[in-house]
């Protein structure tokens, strides 16, 4: 079985994609989309309403500077929350 065509406005291509998990009601991915020549990477997260998705939030990862910065904030928060310490480098 195809996957459903991603939810997104006829605005953008959509050059790839990866799902990151989906249900009946919720539908997270990542997606490689380019509108006006410029290609972005953004994490969607769309809800399902009377058979309909919709958007729920976007956030939108603008180069690989915020990508890094982004990935070191949430790894530090991660092991905050399971109680580890970071590794020494």
């Amino acid at each position: 079985m195809a996957e459903e065509k991603l939810p997104l406005s006829e605005f953008y291509r959509v050059l790839d994609h990866v799902t990151i998990s989906k249900s009946s009601k919720w539908w997270s991915a990542v997606v490689l989309t380019e509108a006006y020549g410029r290609k972005s990477v953004a994490l969607y997260l769309w809800t399902n309403r009377d058979g309909r998705w919709t958007r729920k939030h976007k956030f939108v990862i603008s180069g690989k500077g915020d990508w890094l910065a982004i990935k070191t904030a949430v790894e530090a928060m991660l092991q905050k929350m399971e109680g580890t310490t970071p590794a020494k480098q």
